[in-house]
């Protein structure tokens, strides 16, 4: 099988690629990435290059995504704009990347007949009250907060249409949190493990109150597998471990496993629009598919997830300055 991996040089993307290489004898991948800042060939270093192809570019070119389409048995779609500050500071490159690139990448399939797999957030159904029952289901209402969960609503119903109208073999999965290795330390889990061993205090927005319902990568990778080998074309599915916590709790965990007082952390300025909670119903992936998640806690999730950032300081050494300074602007 050969399977074209868009974004797979970033974080999720790139455990994709990491994944099935190590499990999947049989595929050969290629990554179309545009290696922003959140992309980077050393996160495929240790992939087999025998079977791997980096291509740099983007996916709105629609020449180059044509020929790569042309040349596959599937398409998974990783590439996106995804971090939630960014898209506030400025939205334009969202709509470009999440809805122009998920349209080009759909005309493609759509000429070539190829069957495509859509990565897609929770963050598009808005947010629950912290005491709401209720968790999100393939069901549940489109009612995205900010300019990244918009656009990517905005993709998934692109992908909806052409299943409909023009009968794209195509199948959705909805995530929650995800977090561990490659992921890059402007996101909220490594920047507190890069933080601490760095020897600077945690960073925690606002009261800390605020709930994420938190997959170790691996997990959710597996789980897109099922659904590449199992379900039908034109199926929607959540992806979630049952791992509910709030921002305050990761960080006190995240102290407890590295030796610090669950006090040394700094209070910064909360987001604006900052969701107050996320949660996953994945019922129909469990039953249907028969996936269950590897890591059952959360805490052994993160546990493995410290231990790489600690092994792998040379990997995320180089951005931690920038990055800490660009959040100190923000008064973050």
């Amino acid at each position: 099988m050969k399977i074209l991996v868009t974004g797979g040089a970033g974080f999720i993307g790139s455990n994709f690629v990491h994944y099935t290489l190590r499990t999947r004898p049989e595929c050969r991948i290629t990554v179309l990435d545009a290696l922003t800042y959140a992309g980077s060939r050393a996160s495929l270093a240790a992939a087999d290059q025998t079977r791997l192809e980096l291509i740099e570019g983007r996916i709105e070119d629609a020449t180059l995504v044509d020929r790569l389409v042309a040349d596959c048995d599937l398409v998974v779609h990783f590439a996106a704009e995804s971090h939630n500050d960014n898209s506030i500071a400025n939205p334009a490159p969202f709509v470009t990347t999440n809805v122009v690139g998920t349209f080009t990448l759909l005309e493609a399939v759509r000429r070539h007949d190829r069957r495509f797999h859509h990565v897609s957030t929770d963050e598009v159904f808005g947010d629950l009250e912290l005491d709401d029952p209720e968790r999100f289901r393939e069901t549940t209402p489109y009612n995205p907060s900010s300019p990244y969960s918009a656009t990517k609503a905005s993709s998934d119903l692109l992908v909806k249409a052409w299943i409909r109208t023009f009968g794209v073999k195509a199948t959705i999965s909805n995530c929650s949190n995800n977090y561990g290795p490659y992921q890059h330390i402007e996101k909220f889990i490594p920047r507190q493990i890069t933080n601490v061993l760095s020897g600077i205090k945690p960073k925690l927005y606002g009261a800390g109150l605020n709930v994420r319902d938190w997959i170790h990568v691996d997990d959710h990778n597996a789980a897109v597998w099922a659904i590449i080998d199992r379900a039908k074309p034109g199926s929607y599915y959540m992806i979630g471990a049952d791992g509910e916590e709030n921002n305050k709790t990761v960080v006190a965990l995240v102290l407890e496993l590295l030796g610090k007082p669950a006090d040394w952390f700094d209070h910064v300025n909360d987001r604006p629009g900052h969701d107050l909670r996320y949660a996953i119903d994945a019922t129909k992936l469990r039953t249907e598919l028969g996936w269950e998640p590897r890591y059952t806690t959360f805490r052994d999730g993160l546990d493995a997830t410290i231990a790489w950032y600690r092994d792998n300081e040379a990997w995320w050494q180089p951005l931690k300055a920038e990055v800490e300074a660009r959040y100190a602007r923000q008064g973050q």
